[in-house]
């Protein structure tokens, strides 16, 4: 069976397959349904979702069945956050969202690492970033998976850019709608505004803000190379999807099915560790080529930025998702 893609039927608190037998599903059919927040078909993050798709029905040999939805198919980044936790979307890739919980922020802390290898070290199985939000989404009803690595993010801008926080003060940029990613470029000396993904292209057409400060490379360049004209990779946060499912239909599978969709969300996440650097030097080239503008930090412009980062915001990650979780990233994140 392939992996489909179809319209979403209206929808119910758990719609799978053809009947419930207590608290597990029937062992014949199953239907899930896998969405991504941001992502169309054909890009990175879709073709992971066909790819993990595809991988559930090959491990299940072919029991369960799974539709795809992309990036504004069932709505903004919030509304599929909504429809996962509630179950009446099953599966998800999805950039998150600190709705339900604020220490969901905790991927969001600026600066915590400044290179892929430690990066990739903290975010990996095992590492101790990953460890911290597999805790945290099981508290609000979410099975963790595990991240959907893409690289360290930066500013994507038209007419002007910024290497020093005096220069970013006259540039208005957009951020994800998460807490701390206004507050981190404000302590990076930017104005900003918190913008839904799905509203980022209007924005930029209409002036409303001058660039965009939430993605890696990728995203601006693909999706708004005619409007912006310059990258500065200030690398404030280590952007990653995550690949997750809501726990109860997650439960309520058999344990067969269990195991296919957990090894299929392995191996796709295993998958982006591989190519993740590879996608984003490649994405870097490609947009110098298409005539963008691209700045790499020095290491002193970069520790610079850390510090100021770290001074303001940090306090602010204390309030917000504990002193106890704090406490866990300074001792772990790379020194100044």
């Amino acid at each position: 069976m392939s992996a489909t893609h179809k319209t979403l039927p209206r929808l119910t608190a758990l719609t799978l397959g053809t009947c419930l037998m207590g608290s597990a599903l029937a062992a014949e059919a199953v239907t899930l349904r896998l969405a991504t927040d941001s992502g169309t078909q054909g890009s990175p993050a879709g073709d992971a979702l066909e790819t993990w798709a595809r991988l559930i029905e090959e491990h299940s040999d072919g029991e369960i069945d799974v539709n795809v939805y992309y990036q504004n198919e069932l709505g903004g980044q919030q509304e599929v956050f909504d429809l996962l936790v509630s179950g009446d979307v099953h599966l998800m890739l999805n950039w998150p969202m600190t709705s339900y919980d604020r220490r969901i922020g905790v991927i969001y802390t600026p600066y915590m690492t400044l290179s892929w290898e430690e990066a990739m070290e903290a975010y990996s199985p095992g590492g101790w970033v990953n460890e911290l939000l597999g805790d945290i989404y099981a508290d609000i009803g979410l099975k963790f998976f595990g991240p959907w690595p893409e690289g360290f993010n930066g500013v994507a801008s038209r007419g002007s850019y910024a290497l020093t926080t005096e220069e970013a003060g006259d540039l208005a940029v957009r951020t994800m709608t998460v807490f701390p990613a206004p507050q981190t470029m404000q302590a990076l000396g930017y104005q900003t505004a918190a913008i839904d993904w799905g509203e980022v292209y209007t924005a930029l057409q209409t002036g409303v803000v001058d660039g965009e400060a939430g993605n890696v490379i990728y995203w601006p360049y693909e999706y708004f190379r005619d409007i912006l004209d310059y990258y500065v990779h200030t690398k404030h946060f280590f952007m990653t999807g995550i690949l997750t499912m809501n726990m109860e239909t997650f439960e309520g599978l058999s344990e067969a099915h269990q195991q296919a969709v957990t090894a299929a969300a392995e191996e796709v996440m295993n998958q982006q560790f591989v190519a993740a650097r590879e996608q984003d030097e490649y994405y870097i080239a490609k947009a110098q080529e298409d005539g963008m503008e691209y700045f790499e930090l020095s290491d002193e412009q970069l520790r610079e930025f850390a510090r100021l980062a770290r001074e303001q915001v940090w306090p602010l990650m204390g309030e917000e998702i504990g002193e106890e979780i704090m406490d866990v990233i300074r001792a772990n994140a790379t020194p100044l």
